[in-house]
């Protein structure tokens, strides 16, 4: 607990040093300031994360300039606003976060941001949360230390925007300690991607409400996608020759899974920052690729792939990655990736995956 404030109140100095920097270029430039909207300009839109920026600029298309706050290739854990990224967000009118334990950061930025005509949406307020599954997890010693203190049944609703906005540090660790940790990635669900979806597009219709038909139709279009290719995951689960899947990794699968009725075991859980493993937690996901005859092992994107690798070597199957779109290379970003392409993929690494 003493690091956690430590943490914060390091971040607090920080920030004011950053904030009173921006302050002052924003002073000494005008409009002009690059992130700052001009009178009558387009709305300006700013997501934290790769997901959410891009279900933004679904929506937006043309009519709104929609900016990423992480860069491609970087975490959301060790990033660190610019100047010119507070200027941007003391000038946007929308912001879009995921919300949760890993977001502190967030709200002591959009405290510090003197801005009260920003419309800020919290993505794990947009739909049902549910725990982190610790059950997953390959080591059980690992597993039944995480189920400590987990008090409400899983699957039900997470933090209330106000208590995780208002909570502080002590009320938000003692909601930890009685409820457990609220899995934070919950646009991996196809069907919680098109909820946010239409919470972005209905907050942007009140925003410009002079384009409104344009961004109803494009957000109408962008779900059916979404739909189009939930029911193609229907299929290829239905088809497929197992329900396990096995992550050399973290997970931060759980929305997607629990969609299709999928099972898991895996080496960390979500939201974890470990990228060792335990020699236990290796050792089981090794048995359980031999025992349950599983052809390929998953990692997620940005992940140096270590421990799948290993697994697969001891087995003599395939990694595969599974992408659950929190940020993306520098490469696919200029490529024009996009949550859908992404899911696509993750849809054939499926079909091998349950083969």
């Amino acid at each position: 607990m003493k690091s956690m404030m430590l943490g914060k109140k390091v971040f607090a100095v920080a920030l004011s040093t950053v904030l009173a920097v921006s302050l002052l270029l924003l002073s000494g430039c005008g409009n002009t300031v690059s992130g700052v909207p001009a009178a009558g300009g387009k709305p300006q839109i700013i997501a934290t994360v790769f997901a959410s920026y891009d279900f933004a600029r679904q929506v937006a298309g043309d009519d709104a300039d929609v900016k990423m706050l992480v860069p491609p290739g970087s975490e959301t854990h060790s990033f660190e606003p610019t100047p010119q990224d507070i200027i941007a967000l003391s000038g946007c009118d929308m912001f879009i976060y995921v919300g949760g334990e890993s977001d502190v950061w967030v709200e002591e930025l959009l405290a510090s941001v003197n801005n009260s005509d920003m419309v800020v949406i919290k993505m794990i307020d947009c739909v049902n949360t549910v725990e982190e599954d610790v059950s997953i997890l390959a080591d059980p010693a690992m597993a039944e230390e995480g189920h400590e203190g987990h008090a409400h049944e899983e699957g039900g609703e997470g933090h209330e925007g106000e208590e995780a906005a208002h909570g502080g540090e002590e009320t938000q660790s003692a909601h930890e300690e009685e409820h457990g940790v609220i899995d934070e990635h919950v646009w991996t669900s196809l069907r919680n991607a098109a909820i946010i979806v239409q919470t972005i597009s209905d907050e942007l219709c009140t925003i410009d409400a002079d384009n409104r038909l344009d961004y109803e139709k494009r957000t109408s279009e962008y779900c059916g996608k979404l739909t189009d290719l939930d029911n193609e995951i229907k299929t290829v689960v239905a088809e497929g020759q197992r329900s396990l899947l096995v992550f050399g990794d973290r997970f931060p699968f759980r929305y997607f899974i629990d969609d299709y009725a999928l099972e898991c075991k895996a080496a960390f859980p979500g939201c974890s920052t470990a990228t060792e493993a335990s020699a236990l937690t290796v050792t089981n996901l090794v048995d359980t690729v031999r025992t349950e005859g599983i052809p390929v092992v998953l990692y997620r994107e940005l992940s140096d792939h270590k421990i799948a690798d290993a697994i697969a070597a001891e087995t003599g199957v395939v990694t595969m990655e599974l992408h659950s779109c929190h940020n993306i290379t520098q490469n696919d970003f200029d490529g024009g990736a996009s949550y859908l392409s992404l899911m696509e993929k993750n849809a054939e690494t499926l079909r091998a995956a349950l083969a």
